[in-house]
């Protein structure tokens, strides 16, 4: 039976798990933990995984076949059918379902506004990496997307922030009261402004912060390995640094590292020690530290290495790989 990767999933009280689908067999999950050995390989060839609507799976028509580089596992076909039934795309103007209009945190000065499900909790904020956010208000899809474009041009944030900027700025987080402080000041400015719907309930400030739940402060892993005999001997829950990112999967690519912290798509991992160019960091004091975008495992076959394979000494990562950008000027406006 052939399991394709669909990612990262998150669900509010629980951690992060890869997703997978095998067709004619539906979808499953993974589990994640912080101190898990993560030790794979893509073989197969990524393929497009086709349209998920109404809770299950169409596979794509074509069987199409994708690069290892882009960050969506679908071909144009089906990306334009997910597209054209999105609430993202506005085409869904007579949705019933109530919507949230939130304020999320991903660094100082990294503020943006955007709506999500009510049903759906926090769901959102924790796929995007959100570090603490708080709700604005809530009602019907139209009012809440009046209201977002209200704050974006009012208060000058954006709705969306690239993926690359918030990795950036993930390894050197203020501390959490600071955080919290930047999200009631823009909480006060945002339900202050004249001009919401009268639909839109704006609800009180309550910041929800995510570092802890993402391993970005404090914790220690608990987890006992993938099946690679290697112990997951690095402390768990400090990022230390962010250091590199995958940027593709190739067909026999390898990935193997202890899994420290996640946040949205990203995992985080330490790589153990090994030959050139993996030789121990002297300001790390650990091996490479490496960031897997795992929209980019969306659509490949991920074989786990053998238990002896995953414990030799000279079985290191081997996907291609660039430095994580430095973090760019910050956001203007109010924050």
């Amino acid at each position: 039976m052939t399991w394709w990767c669909t990612g990262v999933r998150w669900r509010v009280g629980g951690g992060p798990a890869l997703g997978w689908y095998g067709e004619g067999k539906g979808e499953r999950e993974s589990p994640l933990a912080f101190g898990d050995v993560l030790a794979f390989r893509a073989v197969g060839g990524r393929r497009c995984l086709g349209v998920w609507r109404a809770g299950r799976r169409t596979p794509c028509p074509a069987g199409a076949v994708l690069s290892g580089r882009g960050t969506r596992a679908q071909c144009a076909e089906c990306a334009g059918i997910d597209r054209a039934h999105s609430v993202a795309a506005d085409t869904m103007a007579d949705d019933p379902r109530p919507y949230h209009v939130y304020l999320a945190w991903f660094g100082s000065g990294m503020v943006k506004v955007g709506i999500t499900g009510v049903g759906r909790g926090s769901a959102r904020l924790l796929e995007q990496g959100a570090v603490a956010f708080t709700w604005l208000g809530s009602g019907p899809l139209m009012a809440a997307r009046r209201t977002e474009e209200l704050l974006r041009s009012a208060l000058g944030v954006p709705d969306r922030i690239p993926y690359a900027q918030k990795r950036a700025v993930r390894a050197a987080l203020p501390p959490a009261g600071e955080r919290a402080a930047e999200l009631v000041t823009a909480h006060a400015t945002a339900v202050a402004l004249a001009g919401w719907p009268e639909s839109l309930e704006r609800l009180p400030c309550e910041v929800v912060d995510h570092a802890e739940v993402f391993g970005i402060e404090g914790g220690t892993g608990t987890g006992s390995g993938t099946g690679t005999g290697t112990e997951g001997a690095v402390e768990a829950g400090r990022l230390g640094g962010v250091g590199v990112v995958v940027s593709e999967l190739v067909e026999g690519g390898v990935v193997i590292g202890t899994l420290v912290a996640a946040a949205g798509p990203d995992l985080h991992l330490v790589e153990r020690m090994g030959p050139p160019p993996l030789q121990r960091s002297r300001e790390l004091g650990e091996g490479r530290r490496l960031v897997v975008d795992t929209r980019l495992l969306g659509g490949w076959q991920l074989e786990a290495l053998g238990k002896a394979e995953g414990a030799a000494a000279d079985v290191v990562s081997s996907v291609p790989v660039k430095p994580v950008k430095e973090a760019s000027a910050l956001q203007g406006g109010l924050f």
